[in-house]
């Protein structure tokens, strides 16, 4: 179990979890009408904003995304008390492909299911991957990083402390992979179109076999 933990929280998972949360993101934006995936925070705010404004038909484009993360989060939290034979996180990261690859055949006039079950995939993995060599980071959203990494980019400057410095690498180098997952997702999107999203789907079984290959080890 301490193997497979370390498994869970390495840098090359945190780094391919990374571009794949990036690549969600750009995905329900660009291709699937301009909501977000991962961001809950700008869904809740275009949330309010249509209220607001009275457009009530547009409500649950955002709402039904919120709702679904939330229910990822749930889910993941129950494959963790549920599953026995493998690592949980496996499971999480296995059911979080299959659901990417779901949306990728589900038609442009569905694109609230799309949005909601791609919502759902990253509250999967934003409650099942928190930590990366023991240090708390995100995979799917950027703001909790930009603090830490900021936050110990002064400590290094005040106490000169190595340690701090690694930090900075550790945090500013997980967003700078997200902004690559992102990038990568606008590219695909311009040559697949909806089927881009399967990308995310090659990464995240990638991911899970790397956790195998990693146990066995």
């Amino acid at each position: 179990m301490k193997n497979e933990k370390q498994v869970s929280e390495s840098i090359k998972l945190g780094v391919l979890l990374s571009l794949s949360g990036g690549f969600m993101d750009a995905y329900s934006y660009i291709e699937r009408g301009k909501v977000f995936a991962n961001a809950q925070t700008g869904n809740m705010l275009l949330l309010g904003v249509n209220i607001a404004e009275g457009h009530y038909s547009l409500i649950i484009h955002y709402l039904f995304p919120i709702l679904a993360f939330v229910i990822g989060i749930a889910l993941s939290e129950w494959i963790h008390i549920k599953q026995k034979r493998l690592h949980w996180r496996q499971i999480a990261v296995l059911i979080e492909a299959m659901i990417l690859m779901s949306v990728a055949f589900i038609p442009y006039h569905m694109n609230l299911l799309a949005n909601s079950l791609t919502s759902l995939a990253c509250g999967i993995q934003v409650e099942s991957f928190r930590k990366i060599n023991g240090h708390s980071v995100a995979t799917t959203m950027c703001i909790g990083n930009l603090r830490s990494g900021t936050e110990n980019m002064c400590l290094f400057f005040q106490t000169g402390n190595i340690q701090y410095l690694k930090k900075v690498v550790l945090y500013f180098g997980i967003i700078i992979c997200f902004v690559c997952g992102a990038v990568l997702g606008n590219l695909f999107i311009h040559l697949w179109h909806q089927k881009a999203i399967l990308c995310c789907s090659f990464l995240l079984l990638l991911t899970f076999i790397m956790m195998f290959f990693n146990k066995s080890e």
